[in-house]
């Protein structure tokens, strides 16, 4: 699940249909069920939180109808056994931003996370891939060489010890 602009769609939301803000206690104990399984019944969600089937749907369409809520698959790369998985550390080069380095990585399939970081690094990227030398080339293409890098540190993944792909509950953050 996504959750876009949440101040403005919880404008919205008062506004058009009397739904309360993703931080309402209730819809967020309902966007934890769907975090979990976005195709759980509305009716399990409901006898499990007390209240109808009819509340639910009411509460999950009205977030969604104001762009709060956004229910969507994600592949779990441990799940699809891809065969190389690292975090990379990047420091960018003078005259470069962290933002466009960013933006640059993250339009390639196998960059799975990218994350702007204070302290040794500016960025820091997860990276999966079908097997080792895809891993390689990647990085041959893009990382190595490039002139808006500075400095790279791969750390390859031995062993995942857990896997969480649900979005924390930040109800301020705002994903694109």
């Amino acid at each position: 699940m996504k959750l876009v602009d949440t101040a403005k769609a919880s404008e919205r939301v008062g506004q058009h249909t009397g739904i309360k803000s993703p931080a309402d206690g209730l819809n967020r104990a309902i966007v934890g069920f769907l975090e979990k399984d976005g195709r759980i019944p509305f009716s399990e969600i409901a006898q499990a939180l007390g209240v109808s089937e009819g509340t639910i749907r009411n509460r999950v369409n009205g977030m969604k109808a104001a762009g709060m809520l956004r229910i969507v698959a994600i592949a779990d790369p441990v799940a699809a056994e891809y065969k190389a998985d690292a975090m990379v550390g990047l420091r960018v080069s003078g005259g470069h931003t962290p933002e466009a380095v960013a933006e640059r990585l993250g339009a390639e399939p196998s960059v799975v996370y990218v994350l702007w970081v204070a302290g040794r690094y500016d960025l820091m990227i997860e990276l999966v891939s079908d097997d080792h030398e895809s891993f390689l080339k990647f990085l041959e293409t893009h990382i190595h060489g490039a002139d808006d890098i500075a400095e790279v540190e791969i750390m390859l993944g031995l062993k995942n010890f857990k896997n969480q792909f649900l979005l924390k509950r930040d109800w301020e953050h705002t994903l694109a």
